[in-house]
């Protein structure tokens, strides 16, 4: 009897102990976790997050992407290198999808949603729809490639922040357009209708 007294006791009294330690701890990190700081980095990432849709005749076309900003820095061919995969955008894989079935430079691709990858080059880049449409930005999903498109880039007025936008569309095509820094990159597309 005498010893579960004394284990009682002894449990009772580290209780209050064990409590003030949680309640300093607990303190001390909400502390840290409300500083200005680290409410700024919790909440405003660099990229903000963007997209873009349209209609093109049936079909809807929508990017969602992170935007990152040049902030003076050389884009391609130095932050983002010749000949590498790299998806147009920051922190996760940009993502597009489409309704229906469109054709982007003449090639087909079915509805669907999917991530955007490119291989930037001086003279041309190739444009990469894959099936893995959640990707983190620096993790290409080899051997999901669903369509490959060559695009030819242009020189045009510089932009801070990278942007798609649609400059022109008609009842049934549209032109698309990666612009960041003084590159534009243009993709022609054409809606088919809806698949059978």
């Amino acid at each position: 009897m005498q010893l579960r007294r004394d284990r009682r006791v002894t449990r009772v009294a580290s209780r209050p102990a064990a409590i003030r330690a949680r309640g300093w701890v607990a303190r001390a990190l909400l502390a840290c976790a409300l500083t200005p700081g680290a409410i700024s980095a919790q909440v405003t990432p660099k990229s903000q997050l963007g997209s873009v849709s349209q209609m093109v005749a049936a079909t809807r076309i929508e990017i969602i992407y992170r935007r990152p900003v040049a902030r003076g820095r050389t884009l391609f061919g130095s932050l983002v290198p010749w000949g590498n995969i790299w998806t147009p955008g920051a922190d996760s894989a940009t993502r597009i999808s489409v309704s229906g079935p469109i054709t982007v430079n003449g090639a087909r691709l079915e509805a669907g949603t999917y991530s955007l990858w490119a291989i930037p080059d001086s003279i041309a880049w190739t444009f990469i729809f894959n099936r893995v449409a959640a990707a983190f930005h620096l993790r290409y999903p080899v051997g999901n490639d669903v369509l490959r498109v060559h695009a030819i880039p242009r020189s045009a007025e510089p932009v801070e922040t990278l942007s798609f936008e649609f400059p022109m569309v008609d009842a049934d095509s549209a032109l698309l357009q990666l612009h960041w820094g003084t590159t534009i990159v243009p993709l022609t597309i054409h809606a088919l209708g809806r698949a059978p």
